[in-house]
């Protein structure tokens, strides 16, 4: 399996896992906006890093063939950060705003965590 295709499944496992701890949240604090938030926000996120997965697998697959190459999908991904703070703008007595945005972020932190630790593991 090629080596991106394992870091997508990598990350994609720990971004259900702290979906997991969001949902746990959610139902047994009384934090439910906050927790909304962020599991509004990281199931978008865990959408987009599908989507740049997906766009970069087309990418690689174009330039090995040496075919015309398009973009990666930043309009698309920028469409669904939009939709989700609109959601959270409709609903702020349900989602927290920042909790959206913050979760939304989620992918590119699970994403430099995952660099650093498999960096550091291999260099063992």
């Amino acid at each position: 399996m090629p080596e991106l295709k394992l870091m997508y499944i990598r990350q994609r496992k720990y971004m259900f896992l702290l979906l997991s701890v969001y949902v746990l949240g959610w139902g047994f604090t009384s934090y439910q906006s906050i927790f909304l938030g962020l599991i509004l926000g990281t199931a978008l996120s865990l959408f987009n890093l599908w989507l740049m997965a997906r766009k970069v697998d087309r990418f690689g697959e174009a330039v090995a063939k040496g075919e015309k190459v398009h973009s990666l999908g930043m309009i698309s991904r920028m469409a669904t950060a939009v939709l989700a703070v609109m959601i959270a703008m409709k609903y702020p007595e349900k989602v927290h705003l920042i909790s959206v945005v913050i979760g939304l972020m989620t992918s590119y932190i699970v994403i430099m965590i995952d660099y650093f630790l498999h960096s550091i593991h291999l260099h063992k």
